[in-house]
């Protein structure tokens, strides 16, 4: 006879919100086993009772079937010969406590409520807010945990009978699925115009689709905020939101129906494939096909590519349907069509995402032309993620055989995802970098990196930082016990750590920019050994007090050691240089002794002349080793750009530039490396003021750059004996530079470190802080 046996079992990781407790219901009904399983602070507990054989079977499916959304990273369990008697299976009620779990992300409508959707005989046909366990809103309509539903905003609509039956009844898709609703109890869409007056009509998303298609602005709420939407086709739809937007050239992302539709505008792989069906649906940035620009004009001029995504929301699936004439049945979600919209983040002048109406009518009036809402309410703002599939070592759990991707923007889909570090220590609250600003919080070994907040040279910037960290320690039932910040005093976000540590009486540690960055790696890859670290970026304030940005570093946790950098460029005009790459060419031209061109050479530039002069007297010319203001002076000494509409612009029509014209030889001599480990490309810098054909002079440029970037850190490598090379920094977004680097250095046997899980650019900074805080109160410092 089969001894019987009584399990307790706790699984961690993200198992809240996930139907994993429908998913432990089921299988305990299949297995014979009597029980319960509850959510709790800690993630999911399970009590069985049944035949060993059965009991073991049962965690071994734990861990490997669970649902699609769940991320289990632990089961544990205890085994006892006494049983206390369980009768039948129960989902118990949810139990508080100290929380050591997390929520999961917002994810995309799944197929079972897609075809529902769009199912005449289903009672959520057409409903814009169907959802189940496996799709739907998750961090941004939830308060604190445990993810029960009077802890989110839908906690304000009583479920009908049948909703309700579906909720409480384990076999169903809505069991527990906290956002459940129907026509006639859930959230409903109200449509208003220009001037915020209620448009009557009993089918909102039909008129919205009407006025898209008269060339119209329309703004509409989604899940983590609103988007500004019109026709990508119509340019001078598009050239009106671009005016009313302050967005004259950067590039707008589109959405499209689906992966068949994107190949009109794209080259698409089976992993970019992959990304953009994803349940996460971020915008994945793409190679333009031929005809994209004439037939999206205005979208994303004179770069090489575009971003692209796939609706996510019932709401933006019923919207394609309209403006496609509501075809019948399903078969029109898998034909390509050339319907393309316009999804851009409304946040006007920079300011974070509008998520309410009061923010709408405030922010959007004047833009749009009309506003289609609801009245589910948005607690936390999350933008979209953006992606790219890279061909650099950096393979993440779930995805396509052989994917590689890298994150842009880290927000919708992937916050508040658990980072494990290599250690364990304090709760640390790290507040980031200026730019592109993130908060990361750590619990024992775990870090929370927030959504992406953005620049914080903006006032709803500042509070949305405020917010988030107040939210982040909420839910996470978290206690900092330090605060991390970069050097930099003018930085918002230092100023915000010294008054939070101030008001909390907390110590305050200071980190070093490009150490942040490559500690940011090291974390994500659990790295705890010393690295050679390569941090390419815009600006970070060394220690000596300059302004740093291609830094070769050694890092071995708390200690970094800079073994070299980027020859000193000057800046004429201090930060106003790296808004107009014409003032780098300038500098450039005066160190060659080449001055006497530079008004020549900037004719449009009416201070052309007090540059110079700014250069003859050293006024106002701070000196910066920053890779960005190399790429900079690049693009003004090939009249790329002269004027930045955009940070960062003019590297982006570098990359397009040399990616058009193909591979080519190096330079030779094109770089010098001195003794004291100074990286000098003045040679390449005199051969392209020269240089007559822009695309050309790109490529020289990039591969020159490889190489030198390439002999520099292997000199280094083999001179400290170190095999792993982190790099990070913003300039790793430029695909051409980080995959041709990556190849280089790989074929001489390093192990090449990429950010994965998080942005190179300023984005993962608060990850590196706050690893770095909790190594140096680790070790007493």
């Amino acid at each position: 006879m089969t001894a019987m046996i009584h399990a307790q079992i706790r699984v961690s990781g993200q198992v809240q919100g996930v139907g994993f407790r429908p998913f432990v219901y089921k299988l305990a009904h299949e297995l014979g086993l009597s029980g319960w399983v509850r959510n709790d602070s800690e993630g999911v507990e399970i009590a069985v009772e049944g035949e060993h054989p059965q009991v073991m079977r049962l965690i071994e499916r734990l861990q490997s079937e669970p649902p699609a959304l769940a991320r289990v990273e632990k089961v544990t369990h205890d085994l006892a010969q006494t049983l206390t008697g369980l009768h039948g299976f129960s989902i118990a009620a949810s139990q508080t406590g100290k929380v050591q779990t997390g929520i999961a992300p917002d994810m995309a409508i799944c197929p079972d409520c897609l075809a529902e959707l769009f199912d005449p005989t289903d009672r959520r046909y057409r409903h814009p807010f169907i959802n189940c366990i496996h799709c739907g809103p998750r961090y941004t309509l939830t308060e604190r945990l445990p993810y029960d539903r009077a802890n989110t905003s839908m906690a304000k609509f009583a479920q009908c009978p049948l909703c309700q039956s579906e909720y409480d009844t384990p076999t169903t898709r809505r069991f527990h699925a906290q956002p459940n609703a129907c026509p006639w109890c859930g959230p409903s869409l109200s449509l208003f115009d220009a001037r915020w007056q209620p448009v009557a009509t009993d089918d909102p998303v039909a008129v919205t689709a009407e006025r898209i298609r008269a060339g119209q602005v329309v703004a509409i709420k989604g899940i983590g905020g609103f988007h500004l939407v019109c026709d990508a086709r119509n340019a001078a739809s598009v050239a009106r939101l671009r005016s009313g937007k302050q967005r004259e050239e950067k590039p707008f992302a589109v959405m499209v129906l689906n992966k068949f539709s994107a190949t009109r505008y794209a080259a698409l792989s089976v992993n970019e494939s992959f990304l953009l069906e994803s349940s996460e649906r971020p915008i994945v940035l793409l190679h333009k096909s031929a005809s994209c620009d004439a037939e999206l004009p205005g979208i994303a001029a004179g770069l090489s590519g575009i971003g692209l995504m796939l609706p996510y929301t019932p709401l933006q699936y019923l919207l394609f349907h309209e403006l496609l004439g509501k075809p019948d049945g399903k078969d029109w979600l898998h034909q390509s069509t050339p319907l393309a919209l316009v999804m851009t983040s409304a946040n006007p002048g920079g300011e974070p995402l509008v998520k309410d109406d009061a923010e709408a009518r405030a922010s959007l009036t004047g833009l749009a032309d009309a506003f289609l809402t609801h009245d589910r309410d948005i607690l936390h703002r999350c933008d979209d993620s953006v992606m790219r599939v890279t061909p650099s070592p950096a393979r993440g759990e779930g995805w396509g055989e052989g994917a590689q991707f890298q994150f842009i923007r880290r927000a919708r889909g992937y916050t508040p995802r658990r980072i494990v570090l290599p250690f364990s220590g304090p709760p640390i609250l790290a507040c980031g970098a200026w730019l592109k600003n993130t908060v990361c919080i750590t619990r024992g070994n775990e870090a929370f990196v927030s959504q992406h907040i953005g620049d914080l040279d903006h006032a709803g910037a500042r509070q949305m930082l405020a917010e988030t960290v107040a939210y982040l320690c909420e839910i996470l039932d978290v206690q900092p016990q330090a605060v991390a910040h970069d050097l930099h005093p003018d930085f918002y976000s230092t100023q915000f750590a010294q008054e939070y540590a101030a008001q909390h009486g907390l110590p305050l540690v200071p980190v070093q920019h490009h150490h942040a960055h490559i500690a940011a790696i090291c974390a994500e890859h659990r790295v705890t050994e010393p690295v050679l670290g390569l941090a390419l970026d815009g600006v970070g304030l060394g220690t000596d007090g300059g302004a740093w940005g291609g830094e070769l570093l050694r890092v071995a946790g708390t200690d970094c050691q800079r073994l070299g950098h980027l020859a000193p460029l000057r800046m004429p005009g201090g930060d106003r240089a790296a808004r107009e790459p014409w003032r780098m060419a300038a500098a450039v031209l005066f160190d060659l002794q080449r001055g006497d061109e530079i008004v020549r050479r900037f004719p449009m530039q009416t201070g052309a002349e007090t540059v110079l002069g700014m250069l003859q007297r050293q006024l106002n010319c701070p000196a910066t080793t920053s890779m960005g203001r190399l790429f900079d002076a690049a693009a003004g000494l090939l009249n790329v750009s002269e004027i930045q509409a955009y940070e960062g612009q003019a590297a982006m029509l570098l990359e397009g530039l040399a990616e058009s014209h193909g591979k080519i030889a190096p330079l030779a001599d094109g770089y010098i490396i001195t003794d004291d480990g100074v990286l000098d490309f003045r040679p390449l810098l005199a051969t392209l003021t020269d240089c007559n054909d822009a695309a050309y002079g790109a490529a020289l440029f990039h591969a020159t750059l490889v190489a030198g970037l390439s002999e520099w850190v292997r000199h280094a490598a083999e001179k400290c004996e170190i095999n792993n090379i982190a790099l990070g920094g913003g300039c790793f977004l430029n695909s051409v530079l980080s995959q041709a680097l990556t190849e280089g250095l790989s074929a001489h046997n390093f192990n090449v470190l990429a950010a994965q899980q998080l942005p190179p650019n300023d984005g993962g900074i608060s990850l590196g802080q706050a690893s770095i805080a909790m190594q140096r109160i680790n070790q007493g410092v």
